[in-house]
């Protein structure tokens, strides 16, 4: 009775299709999987900007009043030229002018009819120029009688009319008017005129004869053009007003403004960007194979829900400096193909309290609406440091960092598919209730990469470079031990910088071993030295060199120079043969050895000390300690002292107090100093005995500045056979500051 219900419903299906032709066919099952719904709504399609309707009222004003003051209307003036304005002024009717600049506007005494009735009848077939185009007006044109009574009587002589004496004749004003228009005017009565004073011939009657009329003047300074006043007054405020409106936008365009202060700053990759894949990392297969898994359940969530497996809800990358951290995270998410949002840690904290913890809020929401998503929040340690560690080490913004942090990983739906990926390379500052399980559930350790590593990271980042034929970059990654990703990426560009620089078409080897001495024994300086302290530097640097070479357990000694590097006076470079991550007794009395190795050599031969051992004695005396207080190598025994003694936080271990007595540390400080002395006392007997080795390298030093391990081999002679030569965890190369005599 079950079986048939599924294909009913597929024949309901079908025929809905047959009937409805124009329905879309349903869209290809996603490579993702099926999707869960989200809890949350998702992120909302951008919609298109609308204006409100208050905006197009304001706009359809705006039209109106452009048309109504561009459009032509009927005046209630007439325009007279300047010749009929003084005919109207000799015959009194003039009432009052007002003078603004060149223009006359005023009130005549008596209506008048403009232009005359035979003056536009005879204006356009004849083409003989009207008053009302410039034309001279016969004296009586136009003219009403001093007498109302009579409209009919011509007026008398001017000669009989004036009182003033006579003016020049002016020549008539023309006014720009179109004979087109000229020929459609109809006359008026008008009681209003305006006119143009001619200012470049002049007038000097103009003023006595209005007095005599006993006219009224009105005398007005000329308004200010627009465009003047746009360049004087108002460019100004146009120019502050685009101020303010650019600075209100790229405010909120960086969302750095007054209500955008709590948004996230976080940068999301999209699809659009290129990508990276587990492809282009190299030297880190253990924590590729641990991302793997997290990019398959971004790519098929179902398949660990249905078996009701939880998404693991925060990865931690745990690695020294340049590992390769960060582009693991990107990779994980080109892999994934889901968004990315990227942000580092100290970008939560502000001076302003609740400010981070509302970046967090926001970062977590957007993550949320565009799942399945990644967060990647860079140097965890910057707002993730534990609580209440140290003196005055209190900061409330960056613990309500913290805590809304941690409510945000606890607080994930476990059907919700963001997961949070955080990098550190101080794991041990992290407060405890970050690390455990349930936020982050797994740490990934990224480590320094050994020889294999390194040989796929040169050839990611040589595969851009045109390279000669004698580049070897297996013997390259065998000898760059100890550099990092990021080392390796800066030694293949500094190489091709000096091939450039050589003006070389392809990069040589010889060019990756210039890269290499300038990255781990730093650049070479042009420093004079004197006679005695180039002679002080040899004997220095060939007391390391000899005392290396002479001691089997001791790393190879590859390069001895006098030429000053970075800020050493000499080097002497030693090269592992082969990566050790464990190292005997032996090997620390070896490295112990060779670290006061150029002291010993100045105090047998010059008879004198010098400053310049003053790094040699330093990393001498830690490792001593260490070898007495954490390894258990000294005469107190297998006891461990000081295993807390480079806490990060200023006063944590006053806080914590000592977990030994004066006594036990008086008794630590004496096995330091007579494991210094031994040694010591070893290495002034070893020299002794090579003195003669010692005096050659000394002077081919001071010959030709640089030997390299050939030439030692030829001076000193073949090494001491004895146990393989071990490798410093961190080292490459030991580089030695000469004495700087003074």
């Amino acid at each position: 009775m079950g079986t048939p219900e599924p294909s009913k419903v597929r024949i309901g299906r079908k025929r809905k299709s047959a009937e409805d032709p124009q329905r879309k066919p349903p869209p290809p099952p996603s490579p993702l999987g099926p999707k869960i719904p989200p809890q949350t709504p998702g992120p909302r399609s951008p919609q298109p900007f609308r204006y409100a309707p208050l905006w197009w009222v304001i706009f359809a004003l705006l039209m109106v009043w452009n048309f109504y003051s561009f459009f032509p209307r009927k005046t209630a003036q007439a325009t007279l030229p300047y010749s009929e304005f003084v005919t109207q002024l000799d015959n009194g009717n003039v009432s009052s002018v007002r003078i603004v600049g060149a223009a006359i506007t005023g009130t005549l005494e008596h209506a008048i009819t403009w232009p005359p009735p035979r003056a536009a009848a005879a204006a356009a077939p004849t083409g003989k120029q009207t008053p009302a185009q410039g034309g001279r007006a016969p004296p009586g044109a136009n003219t009403p009688p001093k007498t109302p009574a009579n409209t009919t009587a011509k007026p008398a002589a001017p000669s009989a009319q004036r009182s003033t004496p006579p003016r020049p004749q002016v020549a008539p004003q023309p006014q720009p008017q179109p004979q087109a228009q000229a020929q459609t005017v109809q006359p008026a009565m008008y009681t209003q005129f305006r006119t143009t004073f001619p200012e470049l011939v002049g007038d000097p009657t103009l003023m006595p004869t209005l007095r005599s009329k006993h006219v009224v003047i009105n005398v007005a300074q000329p308004a200010t053009p627009w465009f003047a006043f746009l360049l004087t007054d108002g460019l100004p405020i146009l120019l502050a007003i685009g101020l303010l409106v650019w600075m209100g936008r790229q405010a909120s365009r960086s969302q750095s403004g007054l209500f955008g202060f709590g948004r996230t700053r976080a940068r999301r990759y999209s699809e659009e960007q290129p990508k990276l894949t587990f492809q282009d990392v190299a030297g880190a297969d253990e924590a590729k194979k641990d991302l793997t898994e997290v990019v398959d359940f971004l790519r098929h969530p179902s398949k660990y829900l249905a078996i009701g497996a939880r998404i693991p809800r925060g990865v931690l990358l745990v690695g020294p400096p340049g590992t390769g951290k960060t582009l693991l995270a990107r990779a994980v998410a080109g892999e994934a193909g889901v968004p990315f949002f990227h942000i580092s840690g100290s970008e939560f904290v502000e001076m302003f309290v609740g400010v981070g913890a509302s970046r967090v809020r926001d970062l977590f929401t957007q993550a949320k609406a565009a799942q399945p998503a990644i967060v990647f929040v860079d140097e965890l340690d910057a707002v993730g440091r534990r609580r209440g560690a140290g003196l005055g080490a209190t900061n409330d913004e960056r613990e309500q960092t913290l805590n809304q942090l941690l409510v945000e990983m606890d607080g994930f739906d476990e059907r919700q598919q963001v997961i949070l990926l955080a990098a550190t390379n101080r794991p041990d500052v992290l407060d405890p209730a970050l690390l455990r399980p349930g936020r982050f559930d797994r740490q990934v350790v990224v480590p320094v990469p050994d020889w294999r590593g390194r040989m796929g990271i040169l050839k990611i980042h040589t595969r851009h470079l045109q390279l000669a034929s004698d580049v070897d970059l297996e013997r390259l990654a065998r000898t760059a031990t100890g550099l990092s990703g990021a080392d390796l990426a800066n030694l293949c560009n500094e190489a091709a910088l000096g091939a450039a620089r050589a003006n070389r078409k392809e990069v040589q080897m010889g060019d990756f071993e210039n890269a290499w001495e300038k990255i781990v024994l730093g650049a070479e300086r042009s420093t004079v030295l004197t006679a005695r302290d180039r002679r002080v530097v040899a004997y220095h640097e060939g007391g390391h060199a000899v005392v290396a070479w002479l001691t089997p357990a001791a790393d190879p000694v590859r390069k001895v120079s006098i030429v000053p590097h970075g800020r050493a006076l000499g080097i002497t470079a030693q090269l592992p043969d082969e990566d050790r991550y464990n190292m005997s007794r032996t090997d620390l009395m070896a490295k112990l050895d060779v670290m006061l190795g150029g002291r010993g050599a100045e105090a047998l031969v010059i008879g004198d000390i010098t400053t310049g051992a003053e790094n040699d004695l330093v990393e001498a005396t830690r490792l001593g300690r260490r070898m007495i207080t954490r390894w258990g190598m000294g005469s107190l025994g297998p006891v461990a002292f000081d295993y807390h003694d480079e806490q990060p936080f200023l006063g944590y271990q006053l806080s914590q107090g000592r977990d030994y007595s004066e006594a036990t540390a008086a008794r630590i400080d004496e096995e330091i100093e007579a494991l210094l002395a031994e040694r010591q006392a070893a290495v002034r007997q070893l020299l002794t005995g090579a003195r003669e080795r010692l005096d050659r390298l000394v002077e081919a030093l001071l010959k030709e500045e640089t030997v390299g391990d050939t030439e030692l081999r030829r001076l000193l002679g073949p090494r001491p056979e004895g146990p393989a030569a071990p490798s410093a965890l961190r080292a490459a190369a030991i580089v030695k500051a000469a004495p700087a005599v003074k």
